[in-house]
């Protein structure tokens, strides 16, 4: 068992469960809603320092990636008020940045991305390193390399960021970024946003999070053409003043989370509200496997953009993939859905290769179902051969530092006969709004304790 550390993942503010008690063994039933994006709700709190005007955002999850950009927002004199799950954001005459809260900061790497809406109003300034998820090294170089054409110079010092900007510089025109990152796409469109001329953005990410961004954009009056395409051309305005009404869309990553919840328990339930665009290759590939499953017509998310369905899935008898499985930039399979294939891999007649190339730790952490009596085998720092079908039984388990893989760890408890303990589960809170009290609805036995 790995010895993690979870405790510091507690947010004081946060009453919740610091550990799950799972009865395995459950079928599932029933019929459950998957909630707003985590990772464009928290693009949109960013987004919305490029706004002298009121931003409200409807039915945002309540989560502590959430809380945590929300505690950075009011250091700096940014009023917050919850109406239900409607979030209603109302910025100062001029930020504070010499208040920031460092702790909130440091534990949410959302924080990179105040650098774009930051740069157009402030000569000098810092931020707290970036924090989140353990999952190893990654790079914020992407970040300064796009940034760098809006005037933006960063220097790390003392754990945080030293950014100046420039005066005057040379119109940005076109822009191509070194990684098609999610976070990275989005600090360019948001500098690009308040740059009074045409900005093309060329090697960018289409992924649900940065559409949802650009859709919000619009509602301010930026135009962005490209929009769901790796070229998008931003038409900045100087001054944006604007009250704004925004509904994110749904997750994707939860979309599929609650599906696995259904794949490895061997239960049919319907999961409402899924994005389709942003599972179908993921779909598409446990279909490959022999999973059985039912789609409703199409409809609208509320941002009137994003196409919803609702997939109800049957119980399976699966097979192994012929080939590996591995992430790709959208439409790819989402590198944040690629931990659950790891656990139906684990319900699948033989042998499964899972290759996460874009993390160096993460595939450590899954290696941890092997306790549940998953055969999962780790070959190198990115590469998992797991051998299924797995012999399921019960086992307590330390919650990795990492969400996905804590969430995996969960769901493959759903499956596991007899009691299981997952301890430590804070960072599941950090992304998913009370998933055990949901699982639970549909008939999941887990007790908080």
């Amino acid at each position: 068992m790995f010895d993690y550390d979870s405790a510091g993942e507690a947010e004081a503010t946060a009453p919740q469960a610091r550990h799950l008690r799972v009865h395995g063994g459950a079928v599932l039933t029933g019929a459950i809603d998957v909630k707003t994006s985590k990772n464009a709700c928290v693009a949109l709190l960013c987004a919305s320092l490029l706004n002298r005007g009121t931003t409200t955002l409807r039915r945002v999850a309540r989560i502590e990636e959430v809380n945590r950009i929300l505690r950075v927002l009011d250091s700096m004199g940014v009023h917050h008020e919850w109406i239900g799950h409607d979030l209603k954001i109302t910025p100062p005459e001029r930020l504070d940045l010499t208040r920031i809260d460092a702790d909130a900061a440091r534990r949410t790497r959302s924080i990179i991305m105040f650098l774009g809406p930051l740069l157009h109003d402030y000569a000098e300034f810092e931020l707290p390193f970036a924090g989140g998820c353990q999952l190893g090294d990654r790079t914020v170089e992407p970040h300064m390399v796009a940034l760098r054409r809006f005037g933006l110079s960063v220097e790390t010092s003392q754990g945080a960021y030293r950014a100046t900007v420039k005066d005057q510089v040379d119109p940005p025109d076109t822009i191509v970024l070194t990684e098609r990152g999610d976070t990275v796409t989005e600090n360019a469109v948001m500098a690009a946003a308040r740059y009074p001329a045409a900005t093309t953005i060329r090697n960018a990410s289409c992924n649900y999070m940065v559409q949802d961004l650009c859709f919000f954009l619009e509602r301010l009056g930026i135009r962005i053409d490209g929009i769901g395409t790796t070229t998008l051309t931003v038409h900045g305005r100087e001054d944006i003043d604007v009250p704004v009404d925004y509904a994110p869309s749904e997750d994707p990553i939860e979309a599929w989370s609650l599906l696995t919840a259904a794949v490895v328990t061997q239960s049919e339930i319907t999961v409402r509200r899924v994005p389709i665009e942003f599972v179908e290759i993921e779909l598409a590939l446990a279909e490959e496997m022999g999973l059985g499953y039912a789609r409703s017509g199409e409809y609208l998310a509320a941002n009137g953009r994003t196409r919803l369905t609702d997939l109800t899935v049957y119980p399976s008898q699966l097979r192994a993939p012929l080939d590996k499985i591995h992430p790709m930039p959208f439409p790819g399979l989402n590198i944040d859905n690629l931990p659950f294939f790891a656990l139906i891999a684990a319900c699948a007649e033989g042998p499964t290769m899972i290759h996460d190339w874009v993390y160096e730790n993460r595939a450590i952490y899954l290696t941890e179902l092997t306790r549940l009596g998953a055969r999962v085998r780790l070959l190198d720092p990115h590469r998992l051969h797991v051998d299924g079908p797995a012999r399921w039984a019960g086992a307590e388990v330390v919650c990795p530092p990492a969400l996905r893989p804590a969430v995996v760890l969960l769901l493959g408890m759903l499956r596991a006969e007899g009691t299981s303990e997952l301890r430590h589960v804070n960072v599941i809170h950090r992304g998913y709004e009370q998933l055990a009290e949901r699982l639970g609805l549909l008939g999941a036995e887990i007790e908080a304790f």
